[in-house]
């Protein structure tokens, strides 16, 4: 059955959301055996010592741009459609949000992405810092904090109506983006022969990106046989949490891509702790590291939507289709996490927070 005969059986909401499903099983079942985290790569990255979480985090997003750009290249996908570089982009959000989340994933120990997965593992503590992940993120999109999100937002702004495509801006194309995605995960590659990273772990590190490039891929090409507008999105956790959150309290709500999507990632990532004898309920430390964790999911909540995404969203979907702003967020979330490791966890100002156990 091609894509245009499964929307018309199962109806454009739920194939859209069956998409979703799909991609984010991948993702889930390759992020939570690979554990796959942002925060802990730019950790090793602040104390000197990037090593596997580093190559694990450097592969998932060279692979991203591999399949991506190998993809646009094989004319499967076209990153112009993408709403992301479609609508403009705000710089000044980029940088304020990446600081924002960047500080936020160090505090509550794991980015929003990272949250959902150890969630589904039995991680009470990402439990908690992920509904408030959810609910700061909605307030900021249609609440009491979206009009401080807008005016941050249009302080710098891109112009012409789209977003930056660093590629097109250079004078490059796909075959450009393809050849540093090479380049990059031939270092993440090197980096994982050095600190002897199993060959199970690369490839679920590698399947983070593939779970990326899916999700591009299918929701283009759902939107070139659907009747109504589709959104082309892939990855992402800040709007979709948002989202999520207001479905489940809607009974009239319609599912889509971002609906399946969250609930793949749980599912996978379930279904993976459970086959590996790793789920396990865990809780806080205590109230420094509840609190540690409610101002970092909150900080996140905000940070993402104003950045334009997540660690995730913007970070390596983005990333991967070369989005001027994203990848601007996705060095301003490392600049942040690294300077609130340094101050926080490194002990520069411990009255400020306490340290506690980072992974």
């Amino acid at each position: 059955m091609d894509l245009a005969a499964f929307f018309d059986a199962v109806g454009e909401p739920a194939a859209l959301a069956m998409i979703g499903l799909a991609a984010g099983v991948i993702f889930g079942v390759a992020a939570q055996r690979s554990a796959f985290c942002l925060r802990a790569a730019t950790v090793e990255f602040a104390r000197g010592q990037p090593a596997a979480r580093f190559a694990v985090w450097l592969l998932c997003f060279s692979t991203a741009l591999v399949w991506v750009q190998g993809a646009v290249l094989a004319g499967a996908f076209d990153p112009g459609s993408a709403r992301m570089m479609s609508i403009t982009g705000s710089w000044s959000g980029a940088v304020i949000g990446g600081l924002m989340f960047g500080a936020g994933m160090i505090l509550a120990r794991g980015c929003s992405g990272r949250l959902l997965v150890l969630a589904a593992t039995g991680n009470l503590r990402s439990v908690v810092s992920g509904l408030i992940f959810a609910v700061s993120a909605q307030m900021s999109l249609r609440g009491v904090l979206s009009p401080y999100r807008n005016a941050l937002a249009e302080l710098w702004t891109t112009s012409g109506g789209g977003n930056v495509d660093l590629l097109a801006a250079a004078g490059a194309g796909p075959a450009a983006g393809l050849a540093i995605g090479l380049g990059l995960a031939a270092l993440a590659l090197w980096l994982s022969w050095r600190h002897r990273i199993g060959v199970g772990r690369l490839f679920m590190g590698s399947g983070v990106g593939f779970a990326v490039a899916v999700g591009w891929v299918l929701t283009w090409q759902a939107a070139q046989v659907s009747f109504t507008p589709v959104t082309v999105e892939s990855m992402s956790f800040t709007g979709p949490s948002a989202r999520t959150l207001m479905f489940l309290l809607d009974e009239g709500a319609t599912p889509g891509f971002e609906i399946g999507m969250i609930a793949g990632v749980f599912l996978g990532s379930a279904a993976a702790a459970f086959a590996s004898g790793e789920f396990r309920l865990q809780g806080f430390d205590g109230a420094i590291s509840m609190r540690r964790a409610m101002l970092g999911a909150a900080l996140m909540g905000f940070g993402g939507m104003l950045a334009g995404g997540c660690a995730i969203g913007a970070g390596v979907s983005g990333g991967s289709i070369f989005v001027g702003t994203a990848w601007l967020a996705l060095v301003m979330m490392w600049v942040g996490a690294v300077a609130t490791d340094w101050l926080v966890d490194q002990g520069r100002f411990p009255a400020l927070l306490s340290p506690g156990q980072w992974r």
